[in-house]
Order: C-alpha cells, then sequence, then structure tokens
C-alpha cells in the first residue's frame, strides 16, 4: 500500500481538521507492519544521526504539537530512542515563568534552538502563543497588542513564519508534527490518566478543561496550521488515534529527510590525510 502524504498543503490554505482522519492507518498494513517498518527507521536514523552531527553544516528542530494526551511524549520516547542522546535535545515548554514573560513570545524558545549538528525536540513550542492563548485570551501577554480586536493573531502568524523561514535560511531544518487525535480517543487517554494508578501523574486540571474547550482548539488549530504551513517549514498532520501509526509515520518522515541532504562524512585535507598517516605508522611501530 502507498504511504499517503501527510503534509498539509502550503499557505495560504483552508485547513479542515475534519479533512483529516486521525483513526487512519497511515498506509501501514497492520500494527506489525507499522513496527517493523519503525524499527528498521531507527536503525537508519541512528546512522544517519552520525553523519549528521559530524558534517555540522544543518541543525533539526522538530516540533510536537497536538491536544492534551494526543502522544507527543511518546514519540520522544519511541522514535527517537536509538539515537545517540549526546546529539539530541528535548525540551518542554509549559507556562512561562515571570521572567520569561516579561521577554518576547519567541524569547524562551530561541534560547533552546539547536546548534549546526545537534537535533532539538520542542515538545510544545512558541505554538501555544497562537493556540492556547488563542482560546484563553486572559493569558494573552501585554505586548501592545489588543487581543482578539486587533491584528494580534496575524501579526503572531507572520512574526512565526519568518522566524522559521530565517532558521531555514541559516542551515536549520524545521519538521513540524500536528499530533491529530479525535475527541474521543483523547476522553479515552484521559480516563486512563484518571482511573490508571501508574498512570495518574500525568492527570491535570488542565487537560480536562482543554477536552471541555475542545471545538475552541480546533478552530484555533485550524486557523494557525491554515497560515504557518509554509514551503519551508510545513506542517504534517500525523494521525494519532492509533500510536504505532504516528509513531511510524514521524519516524519514517524524520529519516526521508536527512536522507535527502545526502549526508557524507567530512572529508579531511590531503595535508591531514598525510598527517594521519604518519602518525598511524608510529602506533604500528609500537608492537615492534
Amino acid at each position: 500500500m502507498k504511504k499517503p502524504d501527510f503534509q498539509i498543503p502550503h499557505s495560504p490554505h483552508d485547513v479542515r481538521l475534519a479533512d483529516y482522519d486521525p483513526g487512519s492507518n497511515g498506509g501501514f498494513d497492520d500494527k506489525d507492519d507499522a513496527s517493523t517498518t519503525l524499527k528498521s527507521d531507527i536503525e537508519k536514523l541512528d546512522a544517519l544521526q552520525d553523519i549528521f552531527a559530524a558534517q555540522t553544516q544543518h541543525a533539526l528542530l522538530i516540533v510536537l504539537q497536538g491536544m492534551d494526551a494526543a502522544g507527543k511524549d511518546g514519540i520522544v520516547k519511541h522514535v527517537m530512542s536509538g539515537v545517540n542522546p549526546s546529539g539530541v535535545n528535548v525540551y518542554s515548554f509549559r507556562k512561562p515563568t515571570e521572567e520569561e514573560e516579561r521577554h518576547d513570545y519567541l524569547w524562551r524558545e530561541s534560547k533552546r534552538l539547536p546548534e549546526r549538528g545537534r537535533i532539538a525536540i520542542f515538545n510544545r513550542s512558541y505554538y501555544e502563543e497562537v493556540l492556547v492563548v488563542r482560546v484563553l485570551p486572559q493569558l494573552l501577554r501585554d505586548e501592545g497588542q489588543a487581543g482578539e480586536s486587533s491584528k494580534c493573531w496575524e501579526h503572531r502568524y507572520e512574526d512565526i513564519n519568518a522566524f522559521e523561514r530565517h532558521l531555514t535560511r541559516c542551515g536549520t531544518i524545521v519538521l513540524k508534527f500536528f499530533m491529530h487525535v479525535s475527541k474521543e480517543e483523547q476522553r479515552s487517554r484521559l480516563l486512563k490518566r484518571l482511573e490508571t494508578p501508574a498512570k495518574m501523574y500525568k492527570a491535570s486540571d488542565a487537560d480536562l478543561a482543554g477536552h471541555a474547550a475542545w471545538d475552541a482548539y480546533v478552530k484555533a488549530y485550524e486557523e494557525m496550521l491554515s497560515a504557518t504551513s509554509t514551503p519551508w517549514a510545513p506542517w504534517y498532520a500525523i494521525p494519532a488515534d492509533k500510536k504505532w501509526v504516528a509513531r511510524a509515520a514521524v519516524g519514517g518522515i524524520i529519516v526521508e529527510t536527512l536522507e535527502a541532504l545526502d549526508l557524507k562524512y567530512p572529508e579531511p585535507s590531503a595535508g591531514r590525510r598525510k598527517l594521519y598517516a604518519s602518525l598511524a605508522e608510529q602506533l604500528h611501530a609500537e608492537k615492534d
């Protein structure tokens, strides 16, 4: 079966989440097929990351967004399980601190951007500033903007697009994954958090409030995805009702992206090769 194209069309484009099936198999035959594919991609990712780190020509920023309980943590745990942890940083952005609130809304994420040769994963990101703040406008920081009655959101979309354009022009690859979970599946996962002792630590009042405001979040996501899926930093709508689909789909996209770079280990200069040959001779001579 041909794998579907998860990429959301470039803006301007009106995105309707109803057009994307969160329960899709994502082109995989079954769970075993997806698991086999993911295992293979994890092995490929391990090798690709080694060359990626050695080459130091690009950085990779992975942005994970989605409703509560959409499986973002699981993506980090399972898809990135085979990579060298010394080359990856994972950041979860929650409620801004007092210091962060005194800066512009892109400041705290800007400090966590990956350097060339490294991978950074944003579990939630600056997109919260056009999502949760859109649904709960009382959280909007006073930045000379008047909220819903002004062009606040339009300006923020422009800022984010320009920010990501700047990153890509400077060598950072931006992969953005919208974990598309259905309301019923979210309800089921939230219930498991409330009723399973080993999962209770994940439960929060905010999750339940978010579930109650489902329609408002859908509207905010649709507008955000419509405005910020760009040629330089597209969004991918990942079916997330089946965790095995989501993990395999994300893993495949990351591997395809890195393979497209045609990565190669840096070639030493003729002078360095000559030096290395001399040093190797010295080491061989130690056996005598």
